[in-house]
């Protein structure tokens, strides 16, 4: 028994590890576009202006939109191992691909792969944690693990631009390192990453339900979408995070902008700078929403989740109004609580809640399908600032948060349909002893 318990420690370490190495590695990839800006822009030799570069990203949030839905579905039917793999090493081919020939039909065929590429980490390996973890620990280990995200975000940019501008002189190094950085996480991954317990002699964790068609015919990979799109929960979930990913992705995509439009006393650097905070309290929001949904809410997701967007809310509504003070300690405390209140729900409703009631069966298809209506308001967020001014804009954000955090309400009590208790008796001796 101590001799198993030993195991199923080691191999939940190991699959967070690799899962979250995994994930923070996608950004490397997403974000080596964003930096190569910089070069492609002073660049005689490769004409594309701003709108280019803008209808460049627009097929990117396009295709990861569409990859969403597509990809946790086969995630489901084949196991994470063969779709995330593919992903990555796919990623990495489609940038060195961008370094190497500098054409707009080029880059906007490598933008669409690039998208559907990147969107089969975050389905995939959230179901890949949730084979390993059960629902009473899931919240704090997904919080903790959705870290990745806001950390792949923070380390990706400098890494490639220090790349392209420090050591070499030429954004073609932005998209080379990145790329290697992705393929030697691909051979970690390949090495260390299994889909399920029962893959290594482990109990699993949870008992699948029974009404799915069989694994081994085409119903199968159809079968989780059918069960998702039965599921009032998971729809809601849906629905909540189209609402709230437009705010992240305006303020990720267009907070210099805006910092700079409002406040420019602080100079371009100072404006590239502010909108950190957001990013850096993104570390942190995740951990703290998963513990108090495990500890003070008892493994329900919902409560801290509508707090969180109450919370947020109010922060959304009076940014304009703390950068039209000019007062930059005021505007970098609202973005760090801002980046708290929005990475806190937005991790835990596409991570655990996602996971918990899409169940064991078809956990990556809800996170998929979750991800998806989120990635759909990603795109929004992109464009709204460049057509509307940030007033109206946060305006609006701060009545999405709202609807958000109402559609959730009426779920305030909700738990997934497996809980510990349900879990077969040799599984459930396994795993009482890691709660303590």
């Amino acid at each position: 028994m101590n001799q198993s318990l030993a195991t199923i420690k080691r191999w939940r370490m190991q699959i967070f590890a690799i899962t979250w190495l995994a994930y923070a590695a996608f950004y490397f990839t997403r974000k080596a576009f964003s930096v190569a800006k910089l070069g492609i822009g002073e660049d005689p030799t490769f004409m594309l202006d701003k709108a280019a570069m803008a209808n460049l990203d627009a097929i990117y949030l396009a295709a990861y939109a569409v990859g969403q839905f597509t990809w946790g579905m086969l995630a489901d039917r084949f196991g994470p191992r063969v779709v995330v793999l593919g992903g990555l090493l796919i990623s990495a081919v489609a940038a060195v691909v961008m370094g190497s020939y500098a054409t707009f039909p080029i880059f906007a065929t490598c933008m669409l792969v690039q998208g559907l590429a990147q969107s089969t980490g975050w389905a995939g390996l959230c179901k890949n944690i949730g084979s390993f973890f059960p629902a009473a620990q899931r919240g704090r280990v997904l919080g903790l693990w959705s870290s990745c995200y806001a950390f792949g975000g923070l380390v990706a940019s400098p890494f490639a631009g220090w790349w392209a501008y420090t050591l070499v002189g030429t954004w073609h190094a932005a998209f080379f390192s990145s790329a290697a950085v992705v393929a030697a996480v691909a051979v970690l991954f390949f090495v260390l990453q299994r889909n399920k317990p029962e893959d290594v002699g482990l109990p699993a964790v949870e008992p699948e339900p029974q009404s799915m068609a069989p694994a081994g015919n085409l119903c199968s990979v159809w079968a989780p979408l059918r069960e998702i799109l039965r599921n009032r929960t998971v729809l809601t979930l849906g629905l909540a995070y189209f609402l709230l990913k437009p705010a992240r992705y305006a303020i990720l995509l267009w907070g210099p902008v805006i910092v700079f439009e409002q406040m420019p006393s602080v100079g371009k650097v100072g404006a590239a700078i502010i909108p950190t905070a957001f990013e850096l309290a993104g570390l942190l929001g995740p951990i703290i929403i998963g513990l108090a949904s495990d500890k003070l809410f008892g493994a329900r997701r919902m409560p801290a989740c509508v707090i969180s967007l109450m919370l947020l809310t109010l922060t959304l509504a009076a940014f304009m109004a703390a950068m039209h003070t000019g007062n930059v300690v005021l505007v970098v405390g609202l973005l760090f609580v801002m980046g708290l209140t929005l990475y806190g729900p937005d991790s835990m409703i596409s991570g655990a809640a996602a996971i918990d009631f899409g169940t064991a069966k078809a956990g990556a298809t809800a996170a998929g399908f979750v991800n998806g209506c989120g990635s759909v308001g990603a795109v929004l967020g992109g464009l709204l600032p460049g057509y509307f001014d940030g007033v109206t804009v946060f305006i609006v954000f701060a009545g999405c948060a709202l609807f958000s955090a109402l559609v959730l309400l009426p779920h305030w009590n909700s738990r997934p349909a497996t809980e510990a208790s349900d879990v077969a008796p040799n599984t459930a001796m396994a795993i009482k002893p890691l709660r303590t």
